[in-house]
């Protein structure tokens, strides 16, 4: 049991690559919380994924013992959470366990766009913020001038904001110190009902169902009964940890602490995130409010490559979804692809981390259709509806108009890119709304159609900036548009899975484009096959990829012209003949590849 002054619980948050996976590194090694033989570099990064590309994905959580200067032990709470827009969520739902942040800038970069949203949130949670500059042995660092941008961009005090190097260990134990000192206690009542908030579930091959939560009020003993309030099942615990990354464990949580159990649950989707657990005898007057839903923004149909190995798909996508609230699915079937999935994800680094989850760790190869937004279809007769997949966009004489959804998005970036960024953002149909500068960088905020950012938007910026702009984007709603369906034919059938929803007057250049593409992806066959990319029955682009062709006539040696005339029409009626009836094989690459628009 531990006393609730001596608990701190804290997330760290900052801007990608800023150093935040560093700095629980040598939180975790300066403590001794795990041996100095078994430290390894991002030690909270368990997936394969997060190690190779070098990011967080999933917030992680670890508990840290620290004997401090007055004399007392303290237990820290310690979340890593992720840095990307599309794991935005993973941060808002770590900001409600605890009570307090570090805010992680970099000394040399300064804030950055995803610096200023995670920050918007830690505050939303009414958290106390501590500003850790880091990086400061770079010899570009300039600590003054971001401590200066801190209190001009954020609105926060930054004198006291500590310099530390994350790298080397510099200014670690004042980091410690700080967390102690300035961080508030957690509140909480160890005589009343059991009230524990369900921060986040995962599937472990070994022990089934693992939760992790963050206990309110009352205490949660091992072999307890409890109950989920929202979907009423009730449970025997039968194992109870804390974190040290590993799992240890301990006899009983208390008020303010964070830790895990196992319970013989079958489903991750019976732990349903946000949900309060209390105790099945006695159980808490209210429920702790929740998280809000994650709102889906992009949306891509995922099939397997063999359609015989769509039961092992679904069982794969129910284990994910299990790990990842943030991810929705629904089943679909299409004509070209046969049974798969429609999928909602959070930004299209999310849908490249699931794609790339399920065919590692499920080892199932996959097609992916193009990635899509949800469009809302005002009829004629009044109704509303809801168009996730253009394949599915009725009849355009039923339609009335058509709403997008649009996003507003903040980009900083250095004075000597401004021009760049913003001719992309007006190729974008973008509306600028606000230009300001902070130092030497402008900050741009843009309202742009989100259908025009989910596709390649965000490798776009970072080419023409040379990889200095930062973006972060949140949606502010819908407006009508004039928008239109258009549909790839492949030897004149539809190919469904490259249907694009596209601007009325970019209609033309996409449709070229997409054609163009496809030919130089689509591998030559013994037919002629003409690619056309058609809005309703109008076709506004067509390629054609020319027949292989064998020499029918190479055994004619002489006589007359007629016996070669003969051969050569009886391969065209051969090959005419093939036309009718070839099936066109489209690469997996190439549907992928299409999908890229080089500006």
């Amino acid at each position: 049991m531990t006393e609730l002054d001596r608990i701190r619980n804290f997330s760290i948050v900052a801007h990608i690559d800023h150093g935040k996976s560093t700095l629980a590194d040598r939180l975790i090694q300066l403590t001794g919380t795990v041996a100095e033989r078994d430290m390894k570099a991002q030690m909270l990064d368990a997936m394969d994924i997060e190690r190779e590309r070098g990011i967080t994905i999933k917030a992680n959580s670890v508990r840290i013992e620290y004997p401090a200067k007055d004399g007392n032990t303290y237990i820290l709470n310690l979340i890593d959470t992720p840095g990307h827009v599309d794991f935005a969520y993973e941060v808002s739902r770590s900001m409600r366990a605890v009570e307090g942040s570090l805010l992680v800038v970099d000394a040399s970069q300064g804030v950055e766009a995803q610096t200023l949203a995670n920050v918007y949130q830690a505050i939303d949670a009414d958290h106390e913020i501590v500003p850790v500059l880091n990086k400061i042995d770079l010899p570009a660092a300039e600590p003054d001038r971001v401590k200066e941008q801190i209190e001009d961009v954020i609105g926060i005090d930054a004198q006291d904001a500590i310099p530390i190097s994350a790298k080397s260990g510099m200014g670690i134990p004042d980091v410690l110190e700080a967390i102690v000192h300035r961080l508030p206690a957690p509140k909480g009542d160890r005589d009343a009902p059991l009230k524990a908030m369900l921060v986040d579930s995962w599937y472990d091959a070994y022990l089934g169902v693992v939760v992790l939560i963050r206990v309110m009020d009352g205490v949660i003993r091992k072999n307890d009964t409890i109950r989920m309030v929202k979907t009423k099942a009730t449970y025997k615990l039968d194992k109870l940890a804390v974190l040290k990354p590993q799992m240890v464990d301990i006899g009983e949580l208390g008020p303010g602490e964070i830790g895990v159990f196992t319970a013989s649950i079958k489903q991750v989707r019976d732990t349903r995130v946000g949900d309060t657990i209390t105790h099945e005898r006695q159980q808490c007057a209210a429920a702790l409010p929740g998280f809000k839903p994650a709102q889906p923004v992009v949306f891509c149909g995922l099939f397997p490559v063999d359609s015989a190995e769509f039961d092992a798909l679904r069982d794969a996508i129910e284990k994910l979804a299990l790990n990842d609230a943030s991810f929705s699915y629904e089943m679909e079937t299409s004509a070209a692809l046969g049974f798969g999935f429609r999928c909602g994800f959070l930004g299209l680094l999310h849908l490249e981390v699931v794609r790339d989850r399920l065919e590692r760790e499920y080892d199932i190869d996959l097609i992916t259709t193009a990635p899509s937004v949800v469009y809302h279809l005002h009829m004629r007769d009044g109704e509303t509806r809801e168009l996730h997949n253009p394949a599915d966009m009725p009849d355009l004489t039923l339609v009335d108009h058509i709403e997008e959804p649009r996003i507003k998005a903040t980009i900083m970036v250095p004075d000597e890119y401004l021009g760049e960024v913003l001719k992309l953002c007006q190729d974008r149909r973008g509306l600028q709304l606000d230009l300001t500068y902070a130092g030497s960088r402008a900050m741009v905020v843009y309202d742009l159609p989100l259908n025009e950012v989910v596709f390649d938007f965000y490798d776009r910026l970072k080419s023409v900036t040379k990889g200095y702009a930062s973006f972060d984007y949140q949606i502010t709603g819908y407006r009508e548009d004039y928008l239109v369906k258009m549909q790839v034919l492949v030897n004149d059938e539809p190919v469904d899975a490259l249907s694009l929803m596209v601007h009325r007057d970019r209609a033309e250049m996409r449709g070229r484009a997409m054609c163009e593409k496809l030919k130089e992806l689509i591998p030559r066959h013994m037919f002629k096959i003409p690619i056309q990319a058609a809005i309703g029955g109008r076709v506004i682009a067509r390629e054609t990829i020319a027949a292989l062709r064998k020499d029918v006539t190479a055994k004619c040696y002489g006589g007359d012209v007629t016996r070669k005339k003969k051969l050569l029409e009886k391969q065209k009626a051969g090959k005419k003949k093939m036309r009718q009836f070839g099936k066109v094989e489209i690469p997996q690459q190439a549907f992928i590849n299409a999908l890229k628009m080089d500006g």
